[in-house]
């Protein structure tokens, strides 16, 4: 909760110096450069420690960052130093967190297979999904209403709390022994990796198709523009928009952990990610509230189809031993490219105008379904 809020706090904050949106996408790049270089080694390191200890340092590592970025939002540090610093610092904080979530969001993902019993591991990972979810809700929410009420000083202190409230729960968690022995070469271990998803197609077409899908569809990074100088909301109703599609998301997840998808769950992943893409067109067209509201809402009920058949890929297919570094794989593919998307978007931004350019990307993630559909056939077929 607390880094989904810093997240949406920073891009707010970024958008308030500079009036810019480039600066809105040059954070999604500044994040994903450290975690898509060192995603292959960090699924190493992964799965040769103790995952427990590798969560324990980077939460305090947070800590550290949302320190700084405090510091950084006071009216002291912006009469002292201006704003072209505060914005360099902020770029170098984020730098930083991208080399932390390098190794944390593998570890997140991957601890779940040692903890919990292999025949809850489907109900498990959706409940893991749900609770990032509900977190990501209730961040983004916040944030808007925290801004609005606190200020970003205030905010960060907020999101101080929170984030040293998730290192006492992840202390409480036991330490496992590693997947690999610690001899085995480098080189050799992390390829090893990259080997297990190309060979297995499903898990391939589902991360790819995710990938692109998230790169184009990402309208989420421009909604400070939409909520500021289209729909003229504040920052609340930033908060909202912001939420819109998480809330989307979690009502369909907690549905799939009630009532799981028995059967062509690869076709529904497909058909889910296309509507997803006309959502976003949707969204883009607007000029209405509640309508770009509902967009995304929806939006949100389809990735969250997404985010369901993803997770159930990943953690049935992959073997114990493998698990951090495919999960790094995997967050190479995924995670990084919201931030990817975020540049992105920001440079599409710059060059179309911001309304073209959330077009585009909606029209390009339904053509990256068209395009998976008759080049991964396993995808569309597959069933667990």
């Amino acid at each position: 909760m607390g880094l989904r809020m810093m997240g949406t706090l920073v891009a707010w904050w970024m958008y308030e110096l500079t009036g810019d949106p480039f600066y809105i996408g040059m954070i999604g790049l500044a994040e994903a450069i450290p975690a898509v270089s060192l995603a292959l080694y960090s699924g190493y390191v992964v799965d040769k420690s103790d995952k427990r200890k590798l969560l324990v340092r980077a939460v305090l590592l947070y800590v550290f960052c949302v320190l700084i970025l405090l510091g950084a939002s006071t009216q002291w540090f912006n009469h002292a130093f201006g704003k072209k610093l505060i914005i360099a610092f902020v770029y170098s904080v984020i730098f930083f967190t991208g080399v932390i979530r390098s190794f944390s969001g593998p570890t997140f993902s991957a601890i779940i297979a040692s903890i919990v019993p292999r025949p809850l591991l489907v109900t498990a990972s959706q409940l893991s999904s749900t609770s990032w979810l509900v977190a990501s809700i209730t961040g983004h929410a916040m944030a808007g209403f925290l801004i609005a009420w606190l200020q970003v000083t205030g905010t960060f202190c907020v999101i101080i709390s929170l984030v040293l409230t998730g290192f006492f729960f992840v202390r409480r968690i036991k330490q496992r022994a590693p997947g690999i022995s610690s001899d085995k070469r480098t080189l050799e271990a992390v390829s090893e990796g990259l080997r297990f998803v190309y060979k297995t197609k499903e898990v391939l077409a589902a991360i790819s198709l995710d990938m692109f899908a998230v790169f184009f569809g990402g309208a989420v990074a421009m909604v400070p523009v939409f909520a500021k100088d289209i729909l003229k909301v504040g920052p609340v109703g930033f908060g909202w928009l912001n939420a819109a599609a998480d809330i989307g998301a979690i009502i369909m997840v907690i549905w799939l952990t009630i009532a799981p998808m028995r059967r062509r769950q690869g076709l529904k992943l497909l058909i889910a990610v296309a509507g997803f893409g006309l959502c976003i067109i949707l969204f883009g067209i607007s000029k209405w509230y509640w309508l770009s509201f509902v967009a995304l809402l929806v939006s949100g009920v389809l990735d969250g189809v997404s985010v369901v058949v993803r997770g159930n890929i990943m953690q049935l297919k992959t073997p114990d031993e493998l698990r951090g570094r495919v999960m790094s794989v995997n967050s190479m593919f995924i995670n990084s490219s919201n931030e990817i998307g975020q540049f992105e978007s920001g440079v599409a931004a710059k060059l179309m105008g911001v309304v073209p350019s959330v077009v585009f990307g909606g029209c390009m993630t339904v053509l990256v379904v068209v395009i998976t559909w008759f080049k991964a056939p396993s995808l569309k077929k597959l069933e667990y």
